[in-house]
């Protein structure tokens, strides 16, 4: 309990994997699950698996986790954890930190009162057919030429 308190800062959730859960409280991974499930057990923490096999899971203290209505036939939850991902977990670990990496994109941000304003060649307008028998009855480019003439 205390490994989890210690990690989750402000949020009162966690998002780990047992790994480095286990890796983080010096002790086996089967110990570790033994200790969540006495945990959760006794009400002390509530456990919200991510993912189909459920070796990372939100651990939540001390909150309950406030269920959305049904989307599609799905119950959504949403809230605020604290992640904590291990190097050593990572697919690319021996890239992690190298300047060889290339950055991320950032995503503009707008202050409250500012407005966004156009730029660059945008997109041509949409376009659509007429509806039967309500075509418009515009000169061509054509016409308009040799009436000039």
């Amino acid at each position: 309990m205390m490994v989890l308190v210690a990690q989750m800062g402000r949020h009162n959730a966690i998002v780990v994997s047992q790994s480095n859960l286990a890796r983080l409280a010096r002790c086996s991974v089967r110990t570790l699950q033994r200790a969540l499930d006495a945990l959760r057990e006794n009400l002390w923490i509530e456990v919200r698996q991510i993912g189909p096999n459920g070796t990372s899971c939100a651990y939540i203290v001390n909150d309950r986790i406030a269920w959305s209505g049904a989307r599609d036939g799905i119950r959504y939850s949403l809230f605020s954890a604290a992640v904590l991902v291990s190097a050593d977990e990572q697919q690319d670990q021996k890239e992690l930190g190298s300047t060889a990496m290339e950055p991320l994109e950032k995503i503009p941000a707008m202050f409250q009162g500012e407005r966004q304003l156009p730029t660059g060649p945008g997109l041509d307008p949409p376009t659509q057919p007429p509806l039967v028998g309500l075509e418009p009855d515009l000169p061509t480019r054509r016409g308009l030429l040799e009436h000039s003439k």
